[in-house]
């Protein structure tokens, strides 16, 4: 009985290796030919494959990226005078119920992560969940020299943070191309997962453009490669490299309801983490673009409603007012289709192509305005600038969105003038401790009188500024902000 057991477990393991073979090597018997149909909808392209027998069964080969990566990939041991929620609340015990597990540090003040050399002068890209609110940063080589690190800047919108240690000639990963990863493209992960050093996994890049909501805020950057290739606590700020041994992202979150791998991983897209690393060793801090655009993704029943007969694009619900697209004729209505030649079909998309330029640059914005197909270019200027929101009396600051009091506000407060947090997103003010519904009512000890005193005194200036005012309650309150 136990012979005919084991007989039968062998063969099933045989079948299940061969099988294994037949579809790794499934990719080379077939050659591409790429054809085109007018009759798919968005003019889809029909990849036709033909059989070719003398194709070999050979598999991709990782030595050689495996061999580059390693070495310019980092430990990272940072500590905190109190135990860092930002740690534990991002992407190390992420999962989709929304819960972080969790976290079990070495010690009751310290955390591990991974970093990406990218300049041989000892430029390293990690997360900013690693690094931020560290008192201290300790960076150990693969041949295990060890250095103690600076942060050259953080950002949280994109979780990507840029440090720095004193050495030269170091073994570093050069930039690929974010834009041009395939699905089904093979990966690498190189990190050091549960403190174990130079540990390298592979998968494929199982999906792009994807949002899972962990940034937690309205002008965050989420558009991450989703790969199978494992990752676990420790791993993030590692690299995702392709077989040519390029980095194409940087490992960031898990999806996972035990806080380690089980099946799906996401890195930040490289073209992202160069704009980053670009800004912080030229300007010191992030030069973000702005559109001016409020928007909405299309589904199924938005495009039954609005009589769509396509759905790519994301429909613009609002414009704001004097900004870059209002002056470049876009309007409200519009369903924009592609920026630069790249796809916009959702939020992620969109994100990825803005998060990429610059204040200054100008872009090709197509869209669909009444069955017609329009090309508009759009010079983006700086997100930190104060817009109205067109056909209201709302504007736009640090990721606040403020609304001048109305008659029955002001006569209840007992004041002249004053203007009110209405929506709080991500930024400089929310950072203060600021909550929805203050009231400005001066800046400096000078009065906030109107909008354009408001967009000066907020936007229009560098250094600190002590902001004071009210809430509906009539709790008086004063915040100093850095701009």
């Amino acid at each position: 009985m136990e012979r005919r057991t084991l007989k039968r477990a062998a063969g099933m393991l045989l079948i299940a290796m061969v099988g294994g073979a037949v579809t790794l090597g499934m990719y080379k018997i077939f050659e591409d030919k790429q054809s085109f149909s007018a009759d798919r909808p968005g003019g889809i392209p029909i990849r036709q494959v033909s059989y070719n027998p003398s194709a070999s069964f050979n598999q991709p080969d990782f030595e050689a990226a495996a061999e580059i990566s390693v070495h310019a990939v980092v430990h990272i041991k940072s500590e905190f005078q109190k135990k860092s929620l930002v740690y534990d609340d991002f992407f190390e015990f992420f999962n989709f119920g929304g819960r972080s597990q969790p976290r079990e540090y070495i010690s009751p003040y310290s955390a591990m992560g991974s970093g990406v050399i990218v300049a041989p002068d000892g430029y390293i890209v990690t997360n900013n969940h690693v690094v931020q609110e560290a008192t201290a940063i300790t960076v150990t080589l693969n041949d295990k020299r060890e250095y103690k690190a600076r942060i050259i800047g953080s950002d949280p919108s994109s979780d990507l943070a840029l440090i720095k240690i004193d050495e030269k000639d170091l073994p570093f990963l050069s930039y690929g191309n974010s834009d041009e990863v395939r699905l089904g493209e093979w990966v690498l992960a190189v990190g050091n997962p549960f403190n174990l050093t130079s540990t390298v996994t592979a998968g494929i890049v199982s999906a792009k453009a994807r949002n899972i909501n962990i940034l937690g805020s309205k002008g965050a950057i989420e558009s991450f490669i989703q790969t199978d290739a494992a990752i676990n606590p420790g791993n993030s700020g590692g690299a995702l490299v392709n077989t040519r041994g390029e980095l194409i992202g940087i490992n960031a979150a898990i999806a996972s309801g035990t806080g380690y791998y089980t099946g799906y991983s996401f890195a930040i897209p490289v073209n992202i983490v160069k704009k980053v690393v670009a800004d912080f060793v030229k300007f010191g801090k992030i030069q973000r673009a702005y559109l001016g655009v409020y928007y909405r993704e299309i589904d199924d029943q938005f495009a039954k409603d609005k009589g769509f007969s396509d759905l790519r694009g994301v429909y613009i619900d609002e414009i704001v007012e004097g900004g870059p697209a209002d002056q470049a004729g876009i309007k409200k209505g519009d369903v924009i289709i592609t920026i630069d030649n790249s796809p916009v079909n959702g939020k992620s998309e969109l994100m990825e192509v803005i998060g990429q330029k610059n204040p200054g640059d100008k872009v090709d914005v197509v869209v669909h305005r009444d069955g017609k197909e329009l090309t508009l270019p759009v010079t983006l200027v700086s997100e930190d600038r104060g817009q109205s929101i067109a056909g209201t009396d709302k504007l736009i600051i640090h990721g606040a969105v403020f609304q001048a009091l109305t008659d029955e506000e002001r006569a209840k407060l007992d004041v002249d003038y004053g203007f009110k947090i209405v929506k709080l997103d991500e930024g400089k003010l929310k950072n203060s401790g600021i909550r929805v519904g203050f009231i400005v009512l001066a800046i400096d000890r000078k009065p906030v009188t109107t909008a354009d005193d408001l967009r000066e005194a907020l936007s229009g200036r560098n250094g600190g500024v002590l902001i004071e005012g009210v809430y509906p309650n009539g709790l008086r309150a004063y915040y100093g902000i850095g701009l």
